[in-house]
């Protein structure tokens, strides 16, 4: 039976229910509204009750107003019954299954009623579905990208007889045609259908259309922003082939450039002729607010308060240049000169142990300029100077003045490319313990010498994959990325800076199910160096900021953060000799420092779940982190110990991403080090292999994002 034949009905069931006045509304319906409790399906396996909940006009009440436990309160949006639309969408749901492929699907309802409130379930027999025994394409014979044009189509044979995946199959071709210039491409679908034996034979007879070129590019709607700008930022030029793709990419460049509020890239219809192998292009763009200031307040739990504020120039000088100046100050009521004794408080209590990174402010000055479409429509680079403090958790305290030059690309597989120069002048802060965990000899010539004022320059190139659906809350695909960062003399180091470093991660997610994620992810890294001769030997050095440290809420959960890896442990004790303290346990106050290492591996698998409650805006996670940061080579005093935490956790939906609460079990001792002396000023080694218990077995981390 041909389409044509098949469609009368449909076309008039369809009438039937996109008319909301079709039908009378009879009295009954007119009296005092009920409020819909609870909504269910039954025996639906084919199609998901998610999807079936999107075609249907009756929905249920939220949370708060069905729950017997507390919908005495008043509180959620309560939906009203609708007698007609419910006998409506017994309709819907037939013509849905019977156009996913299920002819004899019979949908049966079961209401109960009470003076207020109804209980309704859709009861679905499905019955066996049409198949798909054959699938037949025309038109594209002879061409050698066949196979890619009709790869991974939505529908193949053996799946039932699916109406809305063969017009996706259909769309799919076509779209494909026109990223490879063929403006003008079409499919035409056809299909027999044998209900007798269940089959169905399908067919997409396909006409590429004549290939085309890119023709003349008009640009409407600039007022201070040349049209050129316009013209160099887009990623197709006249003469290039057609491609649909490339019309999408050179409206994403645009809104990029963030000169323009609205922008569009489409066929200019009116002066485009069918046939005649150019199609010339309209670009109309509405331009944005010049001038911008911003400023912002916040809060973590290693910062204690931040705050920032920023001023941006857009088409500075023309040009499209963006110029933005930028200040951003934190440790705000623990560090100097914002100092008010908050690390004595419970907010600002994480820090209280922080002797190096805490004792004063950080603050970041950066005056950068953006030039879009720098040398190519993909490229955008930027100059920027900078003046900094910044200091990572018990670990170091740096401060430095420099400039950076990058180079960001975007590929035509959307692959993110960043190339960095950055040279700066500075120097790093830490405790002497942490300087000499790695050195035979903790001298004073040494620990001055690092502690001097020296040049850092690195040359860095980062790739990224990000394949995955959702950027901030991803659910399907996988996100990937490799960094490589190397530093010599040959390109501006001093010569106690030379180190290559190399990081990849990886994540995958995958849905089980409805609202059900299962996500992994695996990063690791190493950093060489060459041999440094210090007064004490002669070593590999790396700077305390280059190093890898673990630990933290999106790394291994059940440590606090730079808590996993190597550690050095300090204690003050002047009451008895020097050489009995090896013998026996210390009296003081010991605490510890992260030296970080030169090699880190760390894996973590979480399942993600819906919540019972309010299932929209809230999941549920169990997860199992592993990890270990080391130090390779003649060291020796950090070996690889690998840990494992599990755990769990709850995330809220909010517009910036995920709120996240995770708690982890961590049964391990803190990682075993030296122990050093503390007396007058002076620091002496006391013994290896120290180590002491973690005075809590589980760590509680709150977070906005996904860990990974």
């Amino acid at each position: 039976m041909s389409s044509i034949a098949r469609s009368g009905p449909w076309i008039a069931l369809g009438l039937v229910l996109l008319a909301p006045g079709a039908l009378p509304r009879p009295a009954a319906a007119q009296d005092a509204p009920r409020v819909v409790r609870r909504l269910a399906f039954e025996g639906n396996a084919a199609i998901d009750e998610e999807v079936l909940r999107s075609v249907i006009g009756t929905t249920n009440s939220s949370w708060f107003a069905t729950n017997g436990l507390v919908r005495w309160i008043g509180l959620g949006e309560k939906r009203l019954f609708n007698e007609i639309e419910f006998e409506r969408d017994v309709l819907r749901l037939t013509l849905l299954y019977r156009k996913s492929g299920y002819p004899d699907v019979a949908v049966d309802t079961v209401i109960r009623r009470t003076p207020t409130d109804v209980y309704a379930t859709f009861r679905i027999r499905e019955g066996a579905p049409i198949r798909v025994t054959s699938l037949a394409v025309s038109g594209l014979d002879g061409r050698p990208d066949r196979d890619r044009l009709l790869q991974d189509l939505p529908i193949e044979v053996g799946d039932p007889f699916n109406r809305f995946l063969l017009q996706v199959a259909a769309d799919t071709v076509v779209r494909r045609l026109r990223d490879r210039g063929h403006p003008g491409a079409a499919a035409y679908q056809s299909f027999t259908v044998d209900r007798v034996a269940r089959t169905a034979r399908i067919e997409l007879e396909v006409d590429p259309g004549p290939a085309a070129t890119i023709g003349a590019v008009r640009v409407i709607g600039t007022r201070k922003v040349d049209s050129s700008l316009v013209r160099s930022v887009l990623a197709t030029r006249t003469g290039q082939p057609f491609s649909e793709e490339d019309i999408f990419r050179s409206q994403r460049n645009l809104y990029r450039t963030s000169l323009f509020r609205y922008a569009s890239v489409r066929v200019d219809s009116a002066s485009f002729e069918p046939g005649t192998g150019s199609v010339p292009l309209l670009v109309q763009v509405n331009e944005g607010r010049f001038r911008r200031i911003r400023s912002s307040v916040g809060f973590g739990t290693n910062d204690c308060f931040r705050a920032g504020l920023g001023w941006t120039a857009r088409n500075w000088t023309g040009g499209g240049k963006i110029l933005d100046l930028s200040a951003r100050v934190s440790k705000i009521g623990v560090g100097s000169p914002f100092d008010f004794d908050l690390e004595q408080r419970f907010l600002c209590r994480a820090l209280e142990d922080d002797t190096v990174g805490s004792f004063q402010a950080n603050y970041n000055l950066t005056a950068s300029l953006r030039r879009p479409a720098f040398l190519s429509p993909h490229n955008t680079g930027t100059l920027a100077l900078f003046a900094e403090r910044r200091s990572e958790f018990r670990v170091y305290r740096r401060e430095e003045v420099g400039g950076s030059l990058t180079l960001a690309r975007e590929t035509a597989q959307r692959i993110p490319l960043v190339f960095a120069y950055r040279l700066s002048f500075g120097r790093t802060e830490a405790d002497p313990a942490t300087f000499c965990a790695f050195l035979e000899a903790c001298t004073t010539r040494d620990v001055g010498f690092l502690r001097e004022r020296q040049r850092l320059a690195t040359l860095a190139a980062t790739v990224t994959l990000p394949r995955a659906n959702n950027p901030l809350d991803p659910t399907r695909g996988y996100v990937a990325t490799a960094e490589l960062t190397h530093s010599s003399r040959f390109i501006g180091s001093s010569a106690s800076q030379q180190f290559t470093r190399v990081v990849g991660d990886m994540a995958w997610y995958r849905p089980l199910g409805r609202s059900v994620v299962l996500a992994w992810r695996v990063r690791g890294g190493l950093i060489v160096a060459p041999r440094f001769a210090f007064e004490s030997d002669a070593l590999n050095f790396i700077p305390p900021e280059q190093r890898f440290y673990g630990g933290g809420p999106n790394d291994v959960r059940g440590y606090d953060r730079n808590e996993l890896g190597p550690l050095v442990y300090v204690v003050r004790d002047d009451g008895f000799p020097l050489d009995s303290l090896g013998d026996r346990d210390p009296i003081g106050d010991v605490r510890f420092s992260a030296t970080g290492g030169n090699t880190v591996v760390v894996g973590n698998v979480e399942l993600r779940l819906p919540s019972p409650i309010f299932p929209s805006r809230m999941r549920w996670a169990v997860f199992l982190d592993g990890g270990s940061v080391w130090e390779r080579g003649e060291a020796g005093s950090a070996p690889a110990l690998f840990r494992v935490t599990p755990g769990a956790g709850i995330r809220i939906a909010t517009p910036l991403g995920p709120a996240r609460l995770d708690v982890a079990y961590n049964p391990y001792d803190r990682q075993p080090g030296t122990l050093y002396l503390a007396r007058q000023g002076e620091l002496f080694r006391v013994r290896d292999g120290f180590t002491e218990p973690r005075p809590r077995d589980f760590t509680v981390h709150f977070s906005v994002g996904q860990a990974f």
